[in-house]
């Protein structure tokens, strides 16, 4: 039940009204072009993961599912929103390209959010403005959250975008759905319920793929909480801080002010982070700098007697893997990362794909590289490449073009949309186009005529 009128609102309360409250026409132009940028990153990332081996699962999973009014994203299927939504989710997520937060907080908007509010937008026949305001509201709730939680849920053994990713969810879900402010709240009560996803996968040497099921999970979970809400289900509005609600619950420490910091004064928007590379986030500094200094010094992978990065504790104690066990722990590697750099192009997300494992040159370099922990904070890092006669060359890096310190050009979006789309052809500058427009659809319906990348063709087959 919700609290008396006379007591202070909760988190979720206070949460419910402000995304609500969120209209296309009051946003400001930078915030607009942020949630754009957002959502035509990650469904450039849903159309490469047909090509990976967790998008495809994913489509085998759904393959079954009943009709409905959604599109998975890169087929010509419809489906009941929850479905699209976790294929959605996964095939944002299915090869690391996917956006987050900078500082980390343990969120993942394109993947949370995007693929849930597509669902939800043509279950409703929202528009192109409507689908933006709603990302808007529920990027500036994910990220309280995570920001809430110190990005301290990690220590416990949670996949922390698992965890926060269902708040968001249900957000956009439940506000291009149309519902008032104590159903919305209602089904913030009900994500916390919904939220999971553990670490093991990291450590474990096997069951990788887990990793992006926690992201389709969670887009479906958004649907779900709605739902459930609408349907009369109730969920606790103290499930934020309240004393076994979810800060507490999953979290080392936590600040529950930062829950409504700011709240409808300050964006969080504004510390969305779009990926470069099609790997694990704490790798794209290193990548970087080898990508950088391999350029300025014409640096013969053959020749390097070893590598050396410094960077956070967390570096070495979670990413220091010479020997991955399978794609995702390949992805997790920095020196595995690194040595694909030196000898590939980084930019392109076929250089992290199967070739981590199967390249035995990447797999030698990788052997030579040393990971050393320091007093870094965030993504800062130090890359010395060390070679055969014994020259050094070195470089810093604290960012990396995608940051919010240095965000994607216009030019680099479009770049990195047109890597990942690669396979569709003319038609991909034309889905593009169209996005950058979104604003003036006066729905989403015609994403189920976007152009049928050919693994979606190959699974549809198999399916019938």
């Amino acid at each position: 039940m919700q609290p008396a009128s006379s007591a202070a609102p909760t988190a979720a309360q206070s949460l419910s009204d402000y995304a609500l409250g969120v209209r296309f026409e009051q946003l400001p132009a930078d915030v607009v072009r942020l949630a754009k940028d957002c959502l035509i990153d990650a469904l450039g990332a849903a159309l490469y993961g047909h090509e990976v081996e967790a998008g495809q699962a994913a489509l085998r999973y759904v393959a079954d599912a009943a009709a409905g009014p959604c599109a998975i994203v890169g087929t010509s299927r419809r489906v009941a929103p929850d479905a699209a939504a976790f294929a959605g989710g996964v095939l944002v997520h299915a090869a690391e390209l996917d956006s987050l937060r900078q500082p980390g907080a343990g969120v993942h908007p394109g993947a949370a959010l995007v693929p849930a509010a597509l669902a939800a937008a043509q279950a409703g026949g929202a528009s192109g403005r409507e689908l933006l305001a709603a990302l808007v509201a529920g990027i500036e709730v994910l990220f309280r959250i995570g920001s809430a939680t110190k990005h301290s849920a990690e220590a416990r053994g949670f996949h922390a975008p698992g965890l926060t990713g269902p708040f968001g969810a249900a957000i956009v879900a439940g506000k291009l759905a149309g519902v008032d402010a104590p159903t919305l709240c209602r089904a913030l009560g009900i994500a916390g319920s919904l939220s999971g996803g553990l670490l093991e996968f990291a450590k474990s040497g096997d069951g990788g793929l887990v990793k992006r099921l926690h992201l389709g999970r969670a887009a479906q979970a958004g649907i779900v909480a709605v739902k459930l809400a609408r349907a009369g289900f109730d969920g606790p509005s103290s499930v934020l801080e309240g004393h076994h609600g979810f800060l507490h619950a999953y979290c080392e420490s936590s600040d529950a002010t930062r829950l409504t910091d700011g709240l409808g004064t300050r964006y969080e928007i504004s510390t969305l982070c779009l990926k470069r590379y099609a790997c694990h986030i704490v790798a794209h500094t290193p990548v970087y700098a080898a990508q950088q200094m391999r350029a300025a010094h014409d640096v013969d992978a053959r020749r390097i007697a070893a590598i050396r990065i410094e960077g956070a504790p967390r570096l070495a104690a979670n990413h220091d893997i010479k020997l991955p066990a399978n794609q995702v722990l390949a992805q997790y590697s920095v020196p595995v990362c690194v040595a694909a750099a030196l000898l590939h192009d980084a930019d392109d997300p076929t250089t992290f794909g199967a070739r981590l494992l199967q390249d035995e040159a990447i797999r030698a370099l990788a052997q030579r590289v040393t990971v050393v922990a320091t007093d870094a904070v965030g993504l800062a890092t130090v890359t010395r490449i060390t070679l055969d006669d014994g020259t050094v060359i070195e470089q810093a890096q604290t960012d990396y073009p995608g940051c919010p310190s240095t965000p994607f050009t216009a030019a680099q979006l479009r770049s990195k949309f047109m890597r990942m789309t690669r396979r569709l052809g003319a038609a991909a500058d034309t889905l593009f186009e169209r996005l950058e427009r979104v604003e003036h659809e006066a729905d989403l319906h015609w994403l189920d005529a976007m152009p049928v990348s050919p693994s979606a063709l190959a699974t549809e087959g198999e399916r019938r």
